[in-house]
């Protein structure tokens, strides 16, 4: 298995635990058509530098789908007095696809994920991340932590950017699996919540429960956009807590996608209460 790492020395191919510099960003290879980038990314031979890997992005946005699993209709129609919206969502033709980050917000493995001083219900949504490129190819795959305020986007549907773009909102990695190392799927998903050195919340999914097809996200997204330089798709979460669940500042979110990666990133307070 190989897989694709961004260290502070730059992009890297990591073979088994032998790091190769790509020679190139991963805007030059998502610029690429999937079997042009293919081979330059299996060319890769000089060493490369070691160290801590960062968040698997450089300039690429992020973006997401919601209400894609049954579980997470149920828990929008739990926390909203909208109901019928969600039921909407969930079955109509076009998808929720929403912005959720630019590069430089995202936080990568084992750095503070963040949730809303001016938020009383938050949770974590472990999701599988598409890494796609500039023809709308799926490259590859990471894992995402798609950060919510239930709070805020259940008081009014309308302050859905409110609960989803804030500071340290968005986590990724810790690395880029590409498809032919993957495999087409499904993949199991498992999120596990520590508090005090206990497990407080844990689920599992898969994404073989998604609602719509990775593919049919993508064409959604890219159908009035253009993304040169790739563009990170977050496909939305099967595993939603209780409504008497959520999380609190020195938390542990640990999230594993079976054959892509496991993210895990504490938790921290950002911004100012109401």
């Amino acid at each position: 298995m190989t897989r694709l790492v961004r260290t502070p020395a730059g992009w890297a191919v990591d073979r088994d635990g032998k790091l190769l510099a790509l020679g190139a960003t991963l805007a030059d290879l998502l610029a690429l058509p999937l079997a042009e980038a293919r081979a330059r990314y299996e060319a890769a031979s000089a060493p490369a530098e070691a160290g801590p890997a960062r968040a698997p992005v450089d300039v690429q946005e992020v973006w997401a789908a919601g209400v894609t699993y049954q579980r997470s209709r149920e828990g929008r129609r739990e926390e909203s007095g909208h109901a019928a919206l969600y039921d909407h969502v969930y079955a109509a033709a076009r998808p929720e696809i929403f912005f959720k980050a630019t590069a430089g917000r995202v936080v990568g493995d084992g750095e503070p994920v963040g949730i809303r001083a001016d938020s009383g219900w938050d949770v974590p949504e472990a999701e599988l991340g598409l890494v796609v490129n500039a023809a709308g190819e799926v490259f590859g795959y990471t894992a995402g932590n798609d950060m919510s305020s239930r709070s805020i986007e259940g008081e009014n549907p309308l302050y859905l950017p409110q609960a989803k773009v804030y500071a340290r909102a968005c986590a990724l990695g810790p690395a880029i699996v590409p498809v032919w190392e993957a495999g087409p799927g499904p993949f199991p998903v498992a999120v596990r919540v520590e508090r005090d050195g206990a497990v407080a919340w844990a689920a599992e999914t898969s994404t073989a429960r998604l609602a719509r097809t990775p593919e049919d996200l993508v064409s959604w997204l890219t159908r009035a956009l253009d993304f040169p330089a790739g563009v990170v798709l977050l496909t939305g979460t099967g595993a939603v807590p209780e409504r008497d669940f959520t999380l609190r500042g020195g938390d542990v979110v640990t999230i594993d996608i079976a054959g892509v990666g496991t993210l895990r990133n504490p938790v921290t307070v950002v911004g100012t209460g109401g």
